[in-house]
């Protein structure tokens, strides 16, 4: 699985005009599945972004971790994070899983988010979205598992 996180002061995501999921501080997650992805990388993924210490703890220093701050998450569908742009100006897509797996795979991540104790909404997978942020430093940081 592959993830894009960015620290937000907010951020929301709309459907046809309409706010469907939406955080305060915390965390815009864009996740993507992967071709072959093996079972149970979408608990990994999200173990390891409940934990990443980028939030500022007293002293101003990226010391704290979503868990730690309290912070929510927004989880978004991002299969275009597969893009191959090594050929050509077209990109292509077939790293991606294919949309039946990677929705599953989506939303067991979302699961796995939330056993986590972090308060997590979504977009909508294989929707057209709009999405807005207020990057928070910024911070943004690509993740491989």
């Amino acid at each position: 699985m592959r993830a894009l996180i960015q620290r937000v002061t907010e951020a929301a995501v709309r459907i046809d005009g309409t706010v469907v999921g939406e955080t305060g501080p915390g965390l815009l997650i864009l996740v993507c599945a992967m071709e072959g992805d093996a079972a149970g990388l979408s608990a990994t993924l999200a173990a390891k972004i409940s934990k990443l210490r980028i939030f500022a703890d007293e002293a101003g220093k990226m010391n704290k971790s979503l868990l730690d701050v309290g912070g929510s998450a927004l989880v978004v569908s991002q299969f275009t994070l597969a893009a191959d742009t090594s050929r050509g100006n077209r990109p292509g897509f077939s790293a991606a899983a294919k949309p039946d797996i990677g929705r599953a795979q989506y939303l067991q991540f979302v699961e796995d988010m939330r056993a986590l104790g972090i308060v997590t909404q979504t977009g909508e997978f294989g929707a057209d979205m709009a999405v807005s942020l207020i990057n928070d430093g910024p911070v943004t940081i690509w993740l491989d598992v």
